[in-house]
């Protein structure tokens, strides 16, 4: 379970401050993946991070009582001067897996031929966004946090893939997706919130989220 109790945040712009959660308080179980709507600029990328434990709140207290991912494009712990193949299998040491499991996945997942054993920091960002969904996707955790969506890729094939398997991940894990875009929730989804001037608006179906959301958006 993942929960937010009276949680706040805010940053100071250099003109004003502006809030992303006021006095929030939300609960995710376990086996009921949920989507969150967010205009661009309200937050999404914090949002997520404080669910991760990479960001603190300002108030209140969030509690995790079950193994919850790296964001999806979150690359810390790689290493940019070593290759995608000595990073999986150095994440795959910090996390207790098999190192030439989490190896053999990513490189068919990523399929990114000899680049695979190239440094990082050789990598396009298409590229590295390929390998980062990759790593996520091989390590075993019970909630996987994912801001909008597939990444930044164009590679058919890839989306496909990392697509059939997020599917297959929904029977025995939980997935939280955050996004500005209502059509990257429908396939991960039943339950959705809507995050909105610091509060966060849930409800029972993405339909009803859907609804608030275009209204404020496009309304």
């Amino acid at each position: 379970m993942l929960e937010f109790v009276d949680v706040s945040k805010s940053f100071w712009t250099g003109t004003q401050r502006k809030v992303i959660l006021d006095r929030v308080s939300f609960r995710v179980e376990l086996g009921r993946s949920m989507g969150i709507l967010a205009p661009n600029g309200t937050g999404k990328s914090t949002l997520i991070n404080m669910m991760a434990g990479l960001e603190k709140p300002d108030e209140g207290e969030i509690h995790r009582s079950c193994n919850i991912s790296f964001p999806l494009g979150f690359m810390g712990g790689v290493v940019n001067k070593v290759s995608a193949l000595e990073n999986s299998r150095y994440i795959a040491r910090l996390y207790g897996l098999d190192p030439d499991y989490v190896e053999g996945f990513c490189r068919w997942l990523c399929d990114l031929g000899e680049y695979f054993e190239q440094p990082l920091g050789t990598y396009s960002a298409g590229m590295r966004s390929r390998f980062s969904f990759s790593l996520l996707l091989a390590l075993d955790f019970d909630m996987y946090l994912i801001d909008e969506g597939m990444p930044g890729t164009t590679d058919v094939e890839f989306n496909r893939k990392a697509g059939e398997i997020l599917q297959e991940r929904l029977s025995t894990t939980t997935i939280v997706i955050v996004s500005h875009q209502p059509d990257t929730l429908e396939k991960f989804a039943r339950e959705a919130g809507v995050l909105l001037n610091g509060q966060l608006y849930m409800f029972d179906t993405l339909e009803e989220a859907k609804q608030l959301y275009d209204y404020e958006t496009q309304g």
